[in-house]
């Protein structure tokens, strides 16, 4: 009778272990494996293994068996890197600009569009089609725009009395105002849609009672409608900030990062390093260096924006 009850204990404790919830959670995570074991191989290992390659130096052409460990030597010629520093500045100039004049004019426009335009389903889709359409095309259409002789933007600049205008993106000091310009026009449709959508969440009522109070418009959007969008603010604020340190496509495509380097950024620095010059172990430094720059400023816009609450 003894033995016949020490065996039926383990059958009744598995029994008893692989209740209905266990039985759940296991098929959940067999349905999950194959998404987390492809994050494991095509995100985390290439994290590890670049983090690796800062510290080290590898010409990609020479295989794997190239690669040499020498420590922080990559760190250090970032600190004599003329180009680095110029890729820095251009991308801090950049996102300065970017990320408050862009959220500005889609704020007001967004504001404008919502409340005293007709046709309001029009000029969202017509905002919107620079966001979705392909960046090869954008750029296409404004190098012709920048033209510096038969260009519309310098005929009308010649127009206006303007003999010399800029040559944009053939221009050391232009080229990445015209890059600047572009990127806000591109993402504006982005923000003003969701702009519009928190805007559609503040109560009319609001409004109305501000208005049967004596407030002005002006009155209305800063006391009103500002301080109900600033989870919206925040939100395209990061969003944008993120973004601005990842520009490269308009750049690759129009300037290459001239000319002589005056709209190179970091992310076409990285390229540049890494597959044209095949210098894996500085590309490497360079792309970690770019993400404790975006981490630090996340983290403060984040602090920031806590503290305020």
């Amino acid at each position: 009778m003894a033995k016949v009850e020490a065996a039926s204990r383990p059958a009744a404790l598995r029994k008893k272990y692989w209740n209905t919830t266990r039985k759940e959670a296991l098929a959940g995570w067999l349905f999950t494996a194959p998404e987390l074991i492809g994050l494991l191989m095509l995100g985390l290992f290439p994290i590890l293994f670049s983090l690796y390659l800062s510290f080290c130096d590898w010409n990609l052409v020479g295989g794997l068996s190239t690669i040499n460990f020498v420590g922080l030597d990559n760190f250090k010629m970032l600190l004599e890197d003329e180009k680095f520093f110029m890729a820095l500045k251009n991308n801090f100039t950049y996102t300065i600009f970017v990320v408050p004049v862009g959220l500005f004019l889609a704020l007001v426009l967004s504001v404008l569009v919502h409340s005293r335009v007709y046709g309001q389903s029009f000029f969202k889709v017509a905002f919107f089609i620079p966001y979705i359409s392909s960046i090869i095309a954008l750029g296409t259409v404004w190098s012709a725009l920048y033209h510096p002789s038969s260009g519309p933007v310098n005929r009308f600049l010649i127009s206006l009395g303007i003999s010399e205008p800029p040559k944009w993106l053939a221009d050391t000091h232009y080229s990445l105002v015209a890059i600047i310009i572009i990127a806000i026009w591109a993402a504006i449709g982005y923000q003003m849609i969701i702009f519009i959508a928190g805007l559609t969440n503040i109560p009319d009522e609001l409004y109305e009672a501000a208005s049967i109070d004596g407030a002005n418009s002006l009155q209305q959007f800063f006391r009103i409608t500002l301080p109900l969008l600033a989870p919206t603010l925040s939100f395209l604020f990061i969003t944008t900030l993120m973004s601005s340190f990842k520009v490269f496509d308009l750049i690759s495509f129009l300037t290459g990062g001239g000319p002589n380097d005056s709209s190179t950024v970091l992310v076409y620095r990285i390229y540049e390093e890494g597959f044209r010059n095949f210098r894996m172990g500085y590309a490497s430094a360079i792309s970690w260096v770019l993400f404790l720059i975006v981490g630090i400023v996340t983290l403060l816009t984040w602090k920031l924006q806590n503290s305020k609450k």
